[in-house]
């Protein structure tokens, strides 16, 4: 009759053994480390980058304005040349012999000039004869005056300061008054110029920002472009605008932007490909997101995660208009203390908890 009761004690012994045996439960994963930054607004220099080619600043043909056989070419082709100074010799006897003969017959009629002067004095010649004689003297007076300036003319000076290209004649060539061909180019590079084209929407968009006051247009006048080469060399002198065209090229829905350059060096010649980094205004209140902490979803829109009040991740899908350094200009989608996930993205999945920590390269001292 007791063996039952001792199958009970067993029983129970051996269920409290097993039980003894079960394994803890598992400790929970810790959450997800993520870096953030504080989104402050903060002033940002916008600027675009267009294409434009250099272009002189004074350019000049020379041409003769009398006609004879070229003697000498007095300069070096690509020498910088000074205005005035000779360039050509046309042969100076033909005028040399017209100046001459034109001072010859000028004596002779100031000597009849004079002494018809004195008899009109005395009553002794006719007023039509001293009129005569004085018409005569004028007359000689300019034909020695137009012998002058031809007899100059043979010489051909540099209308302006610059570089001088190749030269299209040599010695022993006819050249006319009237020609269309120049016998060499001019150019004035320093300064110098560049135009470039900026889109008229993209110009349009700009002052409505300004008269709107979301932009402030303070950069200063000294510096409002820098210049890249085609080769991606910086130009190192800066430059500043002149003028923006009033009409828009039918074709292509662009204005032209010259910007003027120092070029003391001649580094830069005519024609030269290069980028224009135009200072447009400044944005006193830009929010500003690292290029890290912005992805893009599958259909290319800007996207960004932040973690908020609750320490959980929210994806936020963002508007951005340009890059200004290595981040992004956003427009809409962040807002002033937003903690932007930069660092620690591919642990993150939307609408979970994380832990925030200041980024890495925000922290003091990093």
């Amino acid at each position: 009759m007791k063996l039952p009761r001792l199958n009970g004690l067993v029983l129970l012994l051996a269920a409290v053994s097993l039980a003894g045996c079960d394994h803890p439960a598992p400790a929970k994963p810790p959450l997800p480390e993520v870096g953030v930054i504080v989104i402050r607004p903060e002033p940002a220099v916008l600027t675009t980058v267009l294409p434009g080619r250099t272009d002189p600043f004074e350019t000049s043909d020379v041409r003769p304005q009398v006609s004879g056989i070229l003697k000498a070419r007095l300069f070096t082709e690509g020498d910088t040349v000074k205005q005035g100074q000779p360039l050509y010799q046309i042969d100076p006897a033909p005028y040399q012999a017209a100046y001459d003969n034109a001072l010859a017959v000028l004596a002779d009629a100031k000597a009849k000039s004079g002494r018809y002067t004195a008899l009109r004095k005395e009553n002794a010649i006719a007023t039509q004869d001293y009129d005569d004689a004085l018409a005569t003297y004028k007359e000689a007076l300019a034909a020695a005056e137009t012998a002058r300036i031809n007899l100059g003319y043979t010489k051909i000076t540099a209308p302006i300061t610059g570089r001088i290209g190749r030269s299209a004649v040599t010695v022993g060539a006819l050249l006319t008054a009237d020609q269309t061909t120049a016998l060499a180019t001019i150019q004035r590079l320093d300064p110098i110029y560049v135009d470039i084209t900026q889109s008229s929407n993209e110009l349009l968009s700009l002052k409505l920002a300004m008269e709107h006051g979301m932009l402030a247009n303070r950069a200063p006048s000294d510096a409002r472009a820098t210049l890249t080469l085609d080769n991606g060399i910086p130009y190192q002198s800066p430059g500043r605008l002149q003028f923006s065209e009033v009409t828009v090229d039918e074709t292509t829905g662009a204005v032209t932007l010259r910007a003027i350059f120092p070029n003391p060096d001649g580094f830069l010649l005519p024609g030269m490909f290069v980028r224009a980094t135009v200072i447009e205004g400044v944005d006193e209140n830009a929010i500003l997101a690292p290029q890290q902490g912005v992805s893009r979803n599958e259909k290319g829109d800007p996207t960004a995660l932040v973690v908020d009040a609750n320490g959980i991740a929210r994806l936020r899908a963002l508007k951005t208009s340009r890059t200004v350094g290595d981040k992004w200009l956003v427009t809409a989608g962040l807002n002033a203390g937003d903690r932007l996930i930069v660092e620690g993205l591919q642990n993150v999945v939307p609408d979970t908890r994380v832990h925030a920590v200041p980024a890495s390269y925000a922290k003091p001292g990093a």
